[in-house]
């Protein structure tokens, strides 16, 4: 009986375990201790990357460093810079026969169609268009091969130092590469601007044209919106040569990730392993010094102290469970010079982490403080009507 008793145990043991590995693909359990503890993901990619998007901190890699095409994903960049020039001149562009003899995917565009840049950017990153951004490139500088300068330039700002951009839409091509943790650097730099991310968002996009006057409704090719809760974009991505790429990010309580697969046959999958491993590693922890308050002295004023008061920061990401760790270290002189002004910065509250500053807030004069007025003697006064004398 004993025994039959601990074969159902152990039976029911494993169908845990099975259920967990299915329920949660790509992760190892179990420590030294016999502790939870998340391994790292294993993913089928060929290169594979997943960062902090706050700080470019590398939380997980494979083959990061080794250069591979990147396929369609090349339009991070490509958009990135029309709506960088679009934010000053979002002009109209007419489309030309030149501008849509491309193959492969396309947003539908027809010589004559008048739309704008950001239009344009919206259709390579929502569709894929190769249409949209060869279009784009050319109305940006000219023509294809100009605006890949305009890329390189770009990537090397980036800090992207083992890329190399031919096309704009990243049809194949032995001069056209990157890594996955480049792409990730790329993708993170995007992510920050406002009309990039509004866009890459969104699981479906009503685009304008202005000619014809028509508007017309895509579907965002990036499944990974609907399927992982937390993804917030960002690009899609395949050649034959390049087989699946992804480069993808999302959100979860003040924490943000990118993650980048390069030549993934199971790319959803990989992607959301490596975001559920990125959340289960970070924590976001709170800077917030406006309940801090302090009385300073003053020297030579009209008072003889002033409160100081300290101000809310934005919050931080940390590595979980390091939280306690962080040092918190107000730096305020131990008395200050009048005048000072209500508002004026005197001090500050530095959080560091292991060496690294992580934030700071600043302290600042609850009120100010003025001099006081000194009534002159009386061989001043002399002095001052024998100087106007002589003005």
């Amino acid at each position: 009986m004993v025994a039959l008793c601990k074969k159902t145990i152990s039976l029911l043991l494993a169908g845990v375990t099975c259920f967990w590995m299915l329920a949660f693909p790509g992760f190892i359990q179990a420590d030294a201790e016999g502790e939870a503890a998340a391994g790292e993901p294993q993913v089928s990619a060929r290169a594979a990357v997943l960062i902090n998007a706050d700080n470019g901190q590398v939380l997980f890699g494979k083959n990061e460093e080794e250069q591979h095409s990147m396929a369609s994903t090349t339009k991070i960049m490509t958009a990135l810079i029309a709506l960088e020039k679009a934010s000053t001149d979002d002009k109209v562009v007419t489309i030309t026969d030149q501008m849509v003899r491309v193959e492969g995917s396309s947003m539908g565009l027809m010589p004559g169609d008048k739309l704008t840049l950001k239009s344009l950017a919206a259709g390579m990153l929502i569709v894929s268009g190769n249409d949209a951004a060869n279009s784009a490139a050319i109305a940006v500088a000219g023509s294809a091969e100009d605006f890949a300068v305009l890329m390189n330039q770009r990537a090397q700002e980036l800090g992207m130092e083992h890329t190399h951009f031919v096309t704009p839409s990243g049809l194949d091509d032995e001069q056209h590469y990157s890594t996955a943790h480049d792409m990730a650097k790329l993708a993170m730099a995007a992510m920050k601007n406002p009309d990039f991310a509004n866009i890459v968002g969104q699981k479906a996009m009503n685009i304008d044209y202005i000619h014809p006057d028509q508007t017309r409704r895509y579907t965002n090719h990036n499944k990974l919106l609907s399927m992982y809760e937390d993804c917030t974009g960002v690009k899609t991505g395949f050649t034959k040569k390049s087989g699946r790429c992804l480069v993808s990010a999302a959100e979860r309580d003040g924490v943000r990730l990118i993650a980048v697969t390069l030549n993934a046959p199971d790319d959803w999958n990989d992607h959301q392993a490596m975001l559920n491993y990125g959340f289960l590693q970070l924590e976001p922890m709170a800077v917030d010094d406006s309940a801090y308050r302090v009385s300073v002295p003053v020297v030579g004023g009209t008072a003889s102290t002033l409160s100081v008061m300290g101000e809310a920061g934005e919050p931080v990401v940390v590595p979980r469970g390091k939280a306690a760790q962080v040092e918190r270290v107000v730096e305020l002189p131990r008395f200050l010079y009048a005048p000072v002004t209500a508002g004026q910065i005197v001090g500050r509250v530095t959080y560091r982490l292991d060496g690294t500053t992580l934030a700071q807030t600043d302290l600042v004069a609850g009120e100010g403080v003025d001099c006081p007025v000194v009534e002159k003697t009386l061989f001043q006064k002399i002095a001052d009507v024998i100087k106007h004398l002589f003005l």
